[in-house]
């Protein structure tokens, strides 16, 4: 198949990006491709209007190469998977950790996020009060135009998250400085602050949690970026947030949201129907042709016939390094049912990183409906998935808010953590969080456990290798897995691969940005 390559550069977004978006027609999803054809004036007279603003946002972080590349990013970076393919945006290099900053994915998420912050800051801009009341707008109006708002500067904050995450000291450019001026450089730091300010900022102006429309966010979206964010606090700033995560996984568990009762219905082709668990979500619908999203998830998997991921023969991409089939109980779902590995095939180890056979995959995204039955495809190639993406769903919180307790941060208790991580369990082992069968006792929760436990709750979720930095396993000695710096048995790196490098070509053009970490 072919993939779609893509280069541009933050000062050049600032000028080719069109200021003005818009649709032909009025819909009530997020999925459509927009067009420029609309001037401000024409495209934001109405509510719906501004409603259809927010679409060429959506799109580009669904419907473009994002969530493919910054997965590959997070996973082939790990001991979560190693990939057949070496031109699926520079992933053999992630996985011996010795990229540059002319790597496809490296540029491409770059791009998209900065492309999308423009994006944001243009409706941000289309979006003041005055503007708001000069086109006439009051009331209710008003009233849902801010809360559109809201969304956007929480859409622009994920985005400045992922590259603080990723990139460390990115370009910062704002509504304040949209036009033609290369953006400054922002120290990660001071950006940890931004966005900390500014989630707490439109919190009031948000949803209600679980109250608004499926993929868009709410309070509990809110909430869960902070806790996320504080977490890994001390990664961005040299300082701990621990009492604050708990703080913000204790908001969000007192929302209402409750575990599924099967593991093995979090990714399927209905997954809309997880409003228990799921917080804030990307959207596919199979009306919509991408490659690039959960489809590449679920097609990806190396070896994992049509009959089971509900699409097509499998791609023979991605596989596990045996470090995680090794955490298991057994490599099949009769003790733990998050051991979704498929083996048909398939070696454990792997020798060759090239060998699509060596390596267990995986059947966890299937485009398939709960009950088993298949999915109409609307489209000509028959084979697009409908599995939404999680962003956030409650089982990260509950593992949030343990590993924080276990950090020394206040507010929170460890009978508590144990609560939350035995109902994860109970899931796992019995389709039933009430379940004890898979209990463990509190001498069994320590930060290894929790880091091993998100593995296997949250694998190929696109978040081990932030988790991996957060315990500096990532680049050191202190964990090795298959092929971890280039060798079969594994071997530290050097540091610096803990960040990604701001592309060459970014650097080259705005005269504002400098490049860290020795690349």
């Amino acid at each position: 198949m072919k993939n779609n390559k893509y280069k541009i550069n933050s000062t050049l977004l600032i000028i080719l990006i069109a200021l003005t978006v818009g649709l032909s027609s009025c819909t009530d999803d997020l999925v459509k491709v927009p067009t420029n054809d609309i001037t401000a004036g024409i495209q934001f007279n109405s509510v719906a209007g501004y409603k259809q603003g927010m679409v060429s946002i959506y799109s580009n972080l669904s419907y473009g190469n994002f969530l493919r590349y910054y997965w590959g990013m997070q996973e082939y970076t790990t001991d979560e998977a190693v990939s057949t393919w070496n031109d699926d945006g520079g992933n053999a290099v992630f996985h011996q950790l010795v990229w540059s900053a002319d790597a496809t994915a490296i540029t491409y998420v770059y791009s998209t996020m900065l492309t999308t912050i423009t994006y944001c800051n243009n409706f941000l801009n289309e979006s003041t009060d005055a503007k708001i009341a000069g086109r006439g707008f009051t009331g209710s109006d008003a009233t849902q135009i801010k809360q559109y708002k809201a969304e956007v500067r929480y859409l622009r904050a994920y985005c400045f998250w992922v590259l603080m995450d990723l990139y460390g000291n990115p370009p910062f450019p704002t509504e304040a400085s949209l036009g033609f001026t290369a953006p400054e450089q922002i120290q990660r730091k001071d950006l940890f602050t931004f966005i900390e300010t500014e989630l707490k900022a439109i919190e009031p102006e948000l949803a209600d949690p679980r109250t608004n429309e499926w993929g868009r966010p709410d309070k509990a979206a809110d909430w869960s970026l902070l806790a996320r964010m504080y977490l890994n606090g001390k990664v961005y700033t040299g300082t701990d947030y621990y009492t604050q995560a708990i703080t913000y996984c204790k908001q969000i568990i007192a929302a209402g949201y409750s575990l599924e009762s099967h593991y093995s219905w979090l990714m399927l082709g209905d997954n809309n129907l997880n409003t228990n668990e799921f917080i804030f979500t990307i959207n596919y619908n199979n009306t919509n042709e991408t490659w690039n999203g959960t489809n590449f998830f679920a097609l990806g998997a190396a070896g994992v016939p049509a009959t089971i991921n509900g699409l097509s023969g499998s791609w023979n991409n991605f596989r596990f390094t045996e470090q995680i089939p090794a955490l298991f109980p057994t490599s099949d779902t009769t003790v733990d049912k998050r051991a979704e590995f498929y083996k048909t095939g398939q070696n454990l180890k792997v020798s060759t990183i090239s060998a699509s056979t060596d390596g267990y995959s995986a059947f966890k995204y299937r485009n398939v409906n709960r009950d088993g039955s298949s999915i109409i495809q609307n489209n000509t190639f028959n084979n697009l998935s409908d599995i939404d993406f999680p962003v956030f769903r409650l089982a990260e919180i509950y593992l949030i808010y343990s590993e924080a307790v276990l950090r020394g941060g206040a507010g929170g208790d460890l009978t508590t953590a144990l609560g939350y991580i035995n109902q994860l369990r109970g899931r796992a082992y019995a389709n039933n969080p009430a379940s004890t069968l898979g209990n463990i006792t509190q001498a069994n929760l320590t930060l290894d456990f929790i880091l091993n436990e998100r593995a296997r709750e949250l694998y190929w979720e696109a978040q081990r290798r932030t988790d991996l930095v957060r315990y500096d396993r990532l680049t050191t000695a202190d964990y090795l897995w298959a092929w971890k710096g280039g060798a079969l048995a594994g071997k530290s790196v050097d540091s610096k691969y803990n960040l990604f490098p701001i592309p060459t070509s970014d650097l080259l053009a705005n005269p504002n940005l400098v490049q860290i970490n020795n690349f």
